[in-house]
């Protein structure tokens, strides 16, 4: 390989399942691009990326794969940090290795951690993409969240029927509060790191929920083909994409392909088409977006 050929860096979470396994091989075909993926276990991935373990589901992990890419890339810097793994439960009782609920932990903490190590080693121009979804929207999910406790979110009671749901949609709100404090950072403004939440809208053929029994993912998929279908014909955000569309998508995000319009960081994918709708009130509320990022700096142990 000629050294002298600048490269551009990815770094991407949630690369070897569903649509983020889709968005990787787009943007794998790209010329001149060093591609590092964290993977938890065995995983699929297209020649010549690198593969660093990782499981969110331990920020000590997390940790160890920050300063792994960084020690990796020497002098070299991040030009886009994707994050995009993402899980949902079937109910809120399981837990991380460090005691949090596991889908906050994962989805939201680990990111949240994660960017906070790695921000700092990113590109002047670059891109920093974040996957949330329109389920933390209550105009859009009626089961959305309308308020906003970190801590409860972390240390759940038992939630019974629909809490691991619940505990997916308050997730997504916090990748989409944690995206807007990070792009109101002076640093990233400075840098003119540009900072985007994508939701990759209603996807079939996705990994979420694959802790759920064989009868449960029958009946959602049922759901999603009936009653979502039927709902789709009046409310486009009900309408079933594809995993290969919605990963698309995500690499057009990620290279700088589709961009949202000035002063806007949230784009969200409607019929296979990418449309820049406000988020939730909840979501643009400047107290809530300071809130979860100071109690979760102090639950992942940074200031």
């Amino acid at each position: 390989m000629d050294q002298a050929t600048p490269q551009r860096v990815v770094v991407m979470t949630g690369g070897t399942a569903g649509l983020g396994a889709h968005a990787l091989r787009h943007i794998a075909t790209q010329p001149d691009t060093r591609i590092i993926i964290g993977v938890r276990g065995s995983g699929t991935v297209p020649r010549g990326a690198e593969v660093i373990p990782l499981d969110l589901a331990s920020l000590d992990s997390v940790r160890d794969f920050a300063d792994a890419v960084t020690r990796q890339l020497g002098d070299a810097r991040i030009d886009i940090l994707v994050l995009n793994a993402g899980m949902q439960t079937s109910n809120a009782e399981a837990r991380s290795a460090d005691g949090y609920e596991l889908t906050f932990a994962v989805n939201h903490l680990a990111h949240y951690l994660l960017a906070r190590l790695l921000v700092p080693h990113m590109a002047d121009h670059g891109r920093l993409v974040i996957t949330t979804s329109e389920t933390h929207d209550p105009a859009v999910t009626p089961i959305a969240p309308k308020t906003l406790e970190p801590r409860t979110l972390a240390h759940p009671g038992k939630g019974g029927f629909g809490s691991g749901v619940r505990a997916y949609s308050a997730s997504k709100l916090c990748n989409l509060l944690t995206a807007q404090s990070f792009a109101a950072l002076d640093e990233v403004k400075a840098r003119r790191i540009s900072v985007i939440a994508f939701s990759p809208g209603l996807t079939g053929g996705t990994s979420l929920g694959r802790d759920s029994s064989r009868a449960r993912r029958m009946f959602v998929t049922l759901l999603m083909r009936t009653v979502f279908r039927l709902v789709g014909l009046f409310r486009p955000e009900y309408v079933m994409g594809t995993p290969e569309r919605s990963g698309e998508a995500l690499a057009e995000v990620s290279l700088g392909t589709v961009t949202p319009p000035p002063g806007r960081i949230y784009i969200s994918l409607v019929k296979g088409q990418p449309t820049f709708p406000d988020p939730s009130e909840l979501a643009r509320n400047q107290d809530a977006q300071d809130r979860l990022w100071r109690e979760s700096a102090a639950m992942v142990g940074i200031e």
